[in-house]
């Protein structure tokens, strides 16, 4: 009964550029590519040999994918042991394939049928550079469901589609975190939940994983403004010393690029009164 109910509300979708018993995967020709960043002196800081991408992808393309986007540990090699993401198929596969799997779970599509339809379309779109997702999901999805990775809990929350509730995750990578810019707000207030100092944990979370932050610092008093202990503040430039260090000292995603931090002020000067 439960089938059938998704089977009417369920999302149905038909094959437009993929074609029957035909692997969306197959219908491209690839090449094996060398992708190499040298620093201004001209030293080699990485290098990687043999990445599989299509024939028709650019060296830009290629050299995002390998130094950014492949996971660099924990994937499953033929010989058995551990190590990192080579090819374009493995990162579309774990992506579309994550997706499929969530939307099956939450009964997303008509029948089985779409389901399969979905991720092929969807991988052939992204192989062909029709679409590609956020950085973050590149960096983090699918790494449980197609190579097991796990890590232990990082302080991020979700809601179970099952409940509507507010639930804390249990691990980085069953519930990974695939949205790229996050809005956070601050208070006047130094050391307690919300404030300054903990603004700087919460960023660390979002950086960690590829994401960027924006947040508004308008509740932080001017320098020299009053403290409720009688002294005065350092200023919001004193503290943003702070966050454009950790920001700076954060691959994002664990890769080559750093953190990203957008900030914006606005002080109101307190209004005269006019005797």
């Amino acid at each position: 009964m439960k089938n059938q109910e998704k089977r009417k509300t369920g999302i149905a979708f038909a094959g437009h550029f993929t074609r029957d018993g035909v692997s969306p995967f197959d219908q491209f020709e690839y090449d094996l590519r060398t992708s190499v960043i040298r620093n201004p002196g001209g030293d080699v800081v990485f290098e990687m040999t043999n990445v599989e991408v299509p024939r028709g992808w650019s060296q830009i393309a290629t050299d995002i994918l390998a130094q950014k986007y492949f996971r660099k540990a924990g994937v499953p090699q033929p010989d058995g042991s551990l190590g990192r993401e080579t090819s374009v198929k493995q990162v579309v596969h774990r992506m579309a394939n994550c997706w499929r799997m969530w939307g099956e779970r939450a009964g997303y599509f008509a029948s089985v049928e779409d389901a399969t339809i979905f991720y092929e379309e969807l991988s052939y779109c992204m192989l062909n550079q029709a679409c590609v997702p956020n950085s973050p999901q590149w960096f983090n999805t699918g790494l449980h469901e197609s190579y097991g990775i796990t890590g232990k809990p990082q302080g991020h929350y979700y809601v179970d589609n099952t409940t509507g509730k507010l639930e804390k995750s249990t691990s980085a990578y069953e519930r990974p975190q695939p949205h790229a810019c996050f809005i956070l707000s601050v208070s006047d207030d130094l050391v307690n939940d919300g404030g300054i100092m903990d603004l700087w944990v919460r960023e660390a979370r979002i950086f960690k994983y590829g994401s960027g932050v924006g947040t508004n610092y308008s509740h932080i008093r001017a320098e020299d403004e009053k403290l409720s202990g009688g002294g005065s503040s350092s200023g919001l430039m004193s503290f943003l010393k702070i966050g454009d260090r950790a920001a700076g000292a954060i691959k994002s995603g664990g890769t080559t690029r750093r953190a990203a931090k957008m900030v914006c002020w606005t002080w109101t000067t307190p209004k005269l009164k006019v005797s």
